[in-house]
């Protein structure tokens, strides 16, 4: 039998009355009974829109017109939003998408941990413009108009979209989008570089994914392109990851985590947070919650190169961290030696049982958690053995925290006192939070 044709979604126009909104941001609507998600429409709205997908549960459409809009609607700043698939949310109002989030924060609590917040925080705000040090863009050479795109994908499309700006990157990068496609498209390779890995600290990184040699033209123009824009430092990626080598005089790349003169040294494929003004808040919080005295012990889970140990352990307290990717381990044993500090940095795998590891066995009083989207189910029975009086969770995906929230408040005797979003990611639907568990 051959297999069976996606049916044809309605053509045309279709009136929509929009009561919420989806977990990724598009508004839902009930046609004939059926949900309906349709992108770019906001609760209390009736839009025109048309079908872009049917299927047997649930439709999804786009958003044509708002004949009634919804007092939180926004013109986009961005030219390009609707095709760029980078932001969901640039149509609703900063404060109204915070509420939305924390809507889907305590809903996640309710439905899926069976669990109630003792305290609602207050939520961690901060610019909603240029705030994204870190990005990976695509490149690609169109022959037929002999251009380069840089930039996100079109939504739901592999496709690049062809952008002049992004409003939501560090602007010394978002705002050079057309001129660092012009560069590379005077470059022999013009085909062959399929990406810059982007991070921003005092100078700006950009590692280019390179899949030829650059001829010695190509090196004369990326090395007038460094001069001309003093900001920008290039590094070349022939193959993998370890392959990464800065072309020419790159500078070093450091950010201090809440103040000086404590500053992170990394590189620029290293994991650290988007948001810089945001997470040097969420550390603040995350010290103010977990009220460490001098001498207490505090583990660390998920450690990465130090963002949270280094202001840990500038409390007095003893700090034992676990972080599973070998490179960022070493990385902030580097930083912890040079910054004189006395912190016990240990790797190990947090997704597979660590019973028998030296870290796992001591007492602890406060343990500190920040993991993937995927949550730390499997190192939730080891926390609950420890016994630690207070765990501090930051997540990034509200989904995965309830679900860890109901593992630790009905099997492991915790209390859900405290949490709150962090507005980690301004027009996406990305959820981060922050809670604290106590155990009586």
């Amino acid at each position: 039998m051959g297999s069976r044709k996606r049916k044809q979604p309605p053509a045309g126009e279709f009136l929509a009355e929009v009561t919420d909104l989806a977990d990724d941001g598009r508004g839902v609507a009930r046609i004939n009974g059926k949900v309906t998600f349709i992108a770019d429409a906001l609760p209390g709205e009736r839009v025109q829109f048309r079908y872009v997908r049917t299927g047997r549960d649930v439709d999804e459409g786009q958003t044509v017109s708002v004949e009634q809009a919804s007092p939180d609607r926004v013109e986009p700043k961005c030219p390009h939003f609707g095709l760029c698939g980078g932001c969901a949310l640039q149509h609703l109002a900063p404060e109204a998408q915070i509420r939305f989030k924390q809507k889907q924060l305590l809903e996640g609590f309710a439905r899926i941990g069976k669990v109630t917040v003792g305290e609602v925080a207050p939520p961690i705000t901060g610019p909603v413009w240029g705030y994204r040090r870190r990005a990976r863009l695509g490149v690609k050479y169109v022959y037929k108009r002999e251009t380069v795109l840089v930039g996100f994908r079109e939504r739901e499309s592999s496709f690049l979209a062809a952008l002049e700006r992004c409003e939501v990157l560090d602007p010394r990068v978002g705002l050079k989008l057309r001129a660092f496609g012009e560069l590379i498209a005077s470059l022999s390779l013009r085909s062959q570089l399929p990406q810059i890995e982007v991070a921003t600290a005092e100078p700006v990184a950009l590692v280019l994914r390179v899949l030829a040699p650059p001829t010695d033209d190509d090196l004369e123009k990326l090395r007038a392109f460094a001069s001309e824009h003093a900001d920008v430092d290039f590094y070349l990626q022939p193959a993998g990851p370890d392959s990464i080598v800065p072309f020419g005089e790159a500078r070093e790349l450091s950010y201090a985590p809440l103040v000086e003169p404590d500053r992170l040294r990394f590189r620029p494929t290293d994991f650290i947070q988007i948001n810089s003004e945001i997470s040097k808040q969420a550390v603040a919080q995350a010290l103010d919650w977990l009220q460490l005295k001098p001498g207490e012990r505090v583990l660390e889970l998920f450690s990465g190169l130090g963002n949270f140990s280094i202001p840990l352990a500038r409390t007095g307290a003893q700090v034992v961290t676990v972080e599973g990717e070998a490179s960022l381990v070493q990385r902030a044993r580097d930083n912890v030696q040079r910054l004189g500090l006395d912190i016990e940095a240990h790797k190990g795998d947090l997704f597979q049982p660590q019973n028998d590891s030296p870290w796992a066995k001591a007492h602890y009083d406060a343990v500190l958690i920040d993991p993937p989207r995927a949550g730390a189910q499997e190192i939730l029975p080891l926390l609950g053995k420890i016994g630690a009086q207070r765990i501090l969770y930051v997540s990034c995906h509200p989904g995965t925290l309830a679900r860890d929230a109901g593992l630790l408040v009905h099997e492991h005797g915790y209390r859900l006192v405290r949490a709150g979003v962090m507005d980690m990611f301004p027009h996406t639907a990305h959820v981060e939070s922050m809670a604290l568990f106590v155990k009586d």
